[in-house]
């Protein structure tokens, strides 16, 4: 009895010490969505917020392709330093993307840089165009992307040149980017995702702002 009182103990320490390992890994991130209305972000599209303060893309018809900038969703505020941590999930064939340091919306792709969502799970040679690439850059390690209808889990790191991103538990890029071709982008920017007509949602989008160095 007294040993399995000593155990009943233990676990619930351990779980206390886990509760607070994860309190911990959550300081000092802010929800970048109200749940109510699109406060703080801006774009002429069909972005809208749903229930449980999910950001969903919902396409006119009619619509088609990536060269609709004003459709995209941006946040007012500009960026530099961050953790942005979020949840996507898309249609089959489904498209977007996360961008940041986007120094102008109307032309995110040459004044920015973009973090790719397609819908290629289970592709086996990937590259920088596919789901966990860096536009123009670089491609995932390992395609780690999940079936569409599937929710994913992007926690993005920037500091300085220095790019990591984690998609599912599994980093897939690290990335200095002062050794690429996007070195002489902004070093800050609005973060925004793409609009390419087609069904897709974000959920729980959070971010930390990190103290730049110096």
């Amino acid at each position: 009895m007294m040993m399995k009182r000593i155990a009943t103990g233990m676990a619930v320490l351990l779980a206390g010490s886990v509760a607070l390992a994860d309190e911990g890994k959550d300081e000092g991130f802010v929800e970048m969505f109200n749940g109510k209305d699109l406060t703080g972000w801006r774009t002429s599209g069909n972005w809208m917020i749903e229930e449980g303060n999910i950001l969903t893309l919902k396409p006119r018809e009619g619509e088609w392709g990536w060269q609709r900038f004003d459709d995209y969703i941006f946040t007012e505020k500009k960026y530099g330093d961050f953790i942005l941590d979020l949840e996507f999930k898309f249609e089959p064939k489904g498209n977007s993307g996360v961008f940041m340091r986007v120094a102008d919306p109307k032309d995110p792709v040459e004044k920015g840089f973009e973090v790719q969502i397609l819908d290629t799970h289970g592709k086996e040679n990937v590259g920088h165009h596919d789901c966990g690439g860096v536009i123009r850059t670089s491609g995932p390690s390992k395609n780690m992307v999940k079936p569409a209808g599937e929710w994913n889990r992007y926690t993005i790191t920037l500091k300085g040149s220095h790019l990591t991103v984690v998609l599912n538990g599994e980093k897939i890029q690290d990335l200095d980017i002062s050794k690429t071709d996007l070195k002489d982008r902004p070093m800050s920017g609005h973060i925004g995702f793409q609009d390419e007509a087609k069904r897709v949602w974000y959920r729980n989008v959070r971010i930390k702002e990190l103290k730049t160095d110096g």
